[in-house]
């Protein structure tokens, strides 16, 4: 059977400040800049969810869409959307919120809700320009 990828885009409202508590304010702003703020700052996350794999023959799917789209928003979506990841999302009480470990935790999230026989892959834009890409690795 051919081997396919079938995306789905998300997207969600997000608050955060990027810091090291092991580091001084000065320090924190030479390293993250404005992006440091003491009174956070937000994003438009755009989100692309790539899932790989084999089309089953019976279907004619590699997942089915819908599947993945209610994953997508009852696992990340309504969990992070409008939130201050900093403050509200225990992952993130001791992780910098960095596009890097957002998308890993978003991930582990839909990982273990789909397929291992499926790769899956995060594709995560904090803007337009600026996007990370995870895949388990």
């Amino acid at each position: 059977m051919p081997v396919v990828t079938v995306n789905r885009k998300a997207h969600f409202n997000a608050a955060h400040r990027l810091y090291n508590n092991e580091w001084s304010d000065d320090r924190n702003a030479d390293v993250f800049g404005k992006c440091a703020n003491v009174h956070y700052h937000g994003h438009n996350y755009e989100l692309i969810v790539s899932v790989t794999g084999e089309i089953n023959p019976q279907t004619g799917f590699v997942m089915d869409m819908k599947i993945l789209k209610d994953l997508i928003k009852s696992e990340i979506e309504d969990y992070f959307d409008h939130r201050n990841l900093n403050e509200e999302l225990p992952e993130f009480k001791t992780l910098n919120p960095t596009a890097e470990n957002i998308s890993v935790v978003i991930w582990e999230k839909l990982r273990t809700k789909i397929d291992t026989k499926l790769a899956l892959k995060i594709t995560l834009y904090e803007t337009p320009r600026n996007f990370v890409v995870f895949t388990g690795n």
